[in-house]
């Protein structure tokens, strides 16, 4: 149905919904990250806290403005270690939470099941199966189609079949993907275009959040701690990784956090502090003294 523009010109504007600050209900959105980053352990999380209806499970502090049924289909990891993840994430929750998530989280592997969202059986078995979600996660995208991801043309058709998903469930699709080697060897996976294949995947999405791993230079320039607070130190940056945005056309909300990866692999938030290096303690101390 075409707008009506003069009722459009008078009328107040129906507020947008968004799934969390920026992604906006309805539409396709990715989220990018080198391999072993935590983007699989982040989008769990971020599950989870658009599935509890009460208080206590937004791990990631992303602050969804509302709750609903949940369907993250991974494909890349077995039921075991999906287990794993999930009985580590129930560790930092209580049993309202986890009860809230139970009753409105489907989490599906797929790993060695084929799905091809290209193929209209399964993309009608996958809308069906999705009806009434407010949030569908495809981990992988490469998991889930056999076409070209360096060809424009196949991603354009990919990602509007994502959408075709959208429109027909009323869910926001979130599918994760990896960077572009180069892009994760030059510490530039927090770039838009930082997305491995073509350029469509990222342009013809709504939204785009990438998970990046703490370099050396942060791991020297941040402190978590809030007394001497000593740098991070290259020996320990593994541990910290960094969720932002990239793109996001509806929204100019700023969300960039860190997080601590504890037992388990779990994402924690973290509120780091600019570090004081002795160099710089040496110099406020001369500076005082003068």
């Amino acid at each position: 149905m075409a707008i009506d523009i003069l009722k459009s010109f008078t009328e107040e504007p129906p507020e947008l919904d968004f799934i969390w600050p920026g992604f906006l209900t309805g539409t396709v959105g990715a989220l990018v990250a080198p391999g072993a980053t935590g983007k699989s352990f982040w989008a769990l999380e971020a599950a989870m806290a658009v599935a509890c209806t009460v208080a206590g499970g937004d791990l990631v502090k992303l602050n969804p403005a509302k709750t609903g049924p949940v369907v993250y289909f991974a494909g890349e990891d077995p039921a075991p270690a999906l287990i794993r993840r999930v009985h580590s994430i129930g560790k930092h929750l209580d049993q309202p939470a986890r009860q809230a998530i139970s009753d409105n989280l489907i989490l599906e592997p797929i790993l060695g099941k084929r799905l091809n969202v290209m193929d209209q059986r399964h993309l009608g078995r996958m809308i069906e199966y999705c009806s009434g979600a407010r949030l569908i996660i495809l981990d992988t995208l490469s998991r889930i189609h056999q076409l070209d991801e360096n060809s424009n043309g196949d991603m354009a058709n990919l990602v509007g079949t994502l959408e075709h998903v959208a429109a027909h469930t009323g869910a926001s699709v979130l599918y994760l993907h990896h960077v572009s080697k180069s892009s994760a060897k030059d510490g530039q996976g927090d770039q838009q275009q930082a997305a491995r294949g073509a350029s469509a995947l990222i342009d013809n999405a709504r939204w785009c959040g990438f998970v990046s791993k703490m370099t050396e230079s942060e791991s020297e320039r941040f402190s978590n701690r809030h007394g001497d607070k000593t740098p991070i130190g290259n020996d320990k940056r593994g541990f910290y990784v960094r969720f932002g945005v990239s793109k996001q056309n509806y929204d100019a909300t700023p969300l960039d956090q860190w997080y601590e990866r504890r037992e388990g692999g779990v994402l924690v938030p973290v509120e780091l502090q600019e570090a004081q290096t002795r160099r710089t303690s040496k110099k406020v101390k001369g500076e005082f003294n003068d």
